[in-house]
């Protein structure tokens, strides 16, 4: 082959892997009756109610927002200190600061809904009939796209009675389903013995998706003076050392149960979220990294984007739960 042969090879190789690379890529994805224009959430508790973030994020790039949990009457939390650093992560126990689901829609629901992305609202109640009683409030307004159930608060008395018990999953998802018509998402506990079983309960009753998962209930001490380091002892961690226990949660639900997922659990990078994408994610969520880099979600869909075009692939679904499965592993169930 001549000098002049190989020349012209290489600029027709050059041209088709510039044209690949400007393909259009659609970053749309569907989480049941949920469309939202990418993948990439904001985990509730992590980014307040958003307009603490306003220096740091463009909101347009982010697929949606999830305020901090909203309760039916207001509520003081967790007595201090509240959170710790661990290894790799953060331990929290809050308690579900927030002063009241009316206070959340005249405060901060207007403020929220003026935002150029999907707005989902995460609830929480004592009883089923906390949980209906908010939901059908907020059914009201048209700017709230879906609810998330907070059934799995590890830091409150309660917290995660509904999400540890399938039957009570089910009836909490059933009653809510029964009292909105917005898309319903569940967020489970990892604290069980199996998060399938209770997957299947939510997606069963009515879930559009199903959030996996909430923090690790955990413990930390002064060793000098053998006190608690967290004033209400037990706390919830997050971060990047639940990672690999969220993937593999993740990836167990999507083999067993029919419902879309969102994972949760110490992204920090977008190598994250793609793990996380064919482990069978259909979203995210970007949780404790807002706290030390509260750029990132926002940051992270033009990456996602150019992955996506540097692969050939013309939509996020392409890379959904591609994950493979290994020869002699067992299904899980």
């Amino acid at each position: 082959m001549t000098p002049g042969s190989n020349r012209v090879s290489f600029i027709k190789k050059s041209s088709v892997m510039s044209l690949t690379s400007n393909l259009p890529v659609s970053l749309n994805v569907q989480l049941g009756r949920l469309s939202l224009k990418n993948p990439i959430l904001v985990a509730s508790g992590t980014f307040g109610y958003a307009r603490e973030m306003s220096a740091f994020v463009d909101y347009a790039q982010l697929g949606g927002i999830i305020p901090k949990t909203v309760t039916r009457e207001p509520r003081a939390g967790n007595p201090p200190p509240r959170t710790v650093e661990t290894t790799a992560g953060l331990l929290n126990s809050i308690g579900l600061d927030n002063d009241g689901i009316e206070v959340f829609i005249t405060k901060h629901l207007e403020a929220l809904s003026l935002l150029p992305t999907a707005l989902i609202v995460n609830i929480a109640g004592k009883s089923t009939d906390d949980f209906v009683v908010m939901a059908r409030r907020l059914d009201e307004f048209n700017a709230i796209q879906a609810l998330e159930l907070n059934i799995s608060c590890p830091n409150v008395s309660g917290g995660v009675d509904y999400g540890t018990n399938p039957t009570m999953t089910a009836e909490v998802v059933a009653a809510v389903r029964q009292a909105t018509s917005k898309p319903i998402i569940a967020k489970l506990t990892p604290n069980v013995t199996s998060v399938v079983e209770i997957a299947r309960a939510a997606a069963s009753a009515g879930a559009d998706a199903l959030s996996l998962v909430n923090t690790f209930q955990g413990f930390a001490v002064d060793w000098k003076t053998g006190e608690p380091r967290l004033g209400n002892g037990l706390g919830g961690l997050s971060g990047p050392a639940i990672k690999p226990l969220a993937l593999r949660i993740v990836w167990q639900v999507a083999q067993a149960v029919d419902c879309p997922i969102i994972g949760v659990g110490g992204i920090q990078s977008l190598d994250d979220v793609l793990e996380f994408l064919v482990c069978g994610a259909t979203a995210v969520q970007v949780g404790t990294a807002n706290f030390y880099n509260p750029s990132l979600s926002s940051q992270l869909t033009s990456g996602l984007e150019k992955v996506l075009q540097d692969r050939g692939c013309s939509r996020v679904q392409e890379l959904i739960k591609t994950v493979k499965v290994p020869k002699n592993q067992r299904k899980t169930c």
